[in-house]
């Protein structure tokens, strides 16, 4: 069975940092790019970040230099390190195994970031 499970999400004040998890099933973390996407109320999904199975990585233009994605492969885990967060980082982040431009692929319950004072 595929699992994909997000943790770490929680209220930040803004330049304030968090650190989202994502354990995945064995069977896909080895195989399939991961992804971070996002969704804010009464916006679409965006993608966020992405990392191969060799750990090249790519992220939106919006966070280039805050936010840092990496993988551990012995505990099938991706993180999100994210700093310097702002308001508009507000939403339900969620993590994503072999989808294109956060569609299709399998995907986690979300975990959710709120930025506020």
């Amino acid at each position: 069975q595929v699992q994909l499970v997000e943790s770490g999400g929680d209220l930040v004040q803004p330049g304030g940092s968090l650190r989202l998890s994502c354990a995945a099933s064995r069977s896909i973390f080895t195989i399939y790019a991961m992804a971070w996407c996002r969704q804010a109320p009464g916006k679409q999904r965006e993608l966020v970040a992405t990392i191969t199975p060799t750990s090249t990585t790519a992220y939106k233009d919006s966070v280039k230099g805050r936010f840092t994605i990496s993988r551990d492969n012995a505990k099938s885990t991706v993180y999100l390190q994210m700093n310097s967060l702002k308001p508009e980082d507000t939403a339900v982040y969620y993590c994503n195994a072999g989808g294109r431009a956060c569609q299709g692929g399998y995907w986690g319950q979300g975990t959710q970031v709120t930025v506020s004072s």
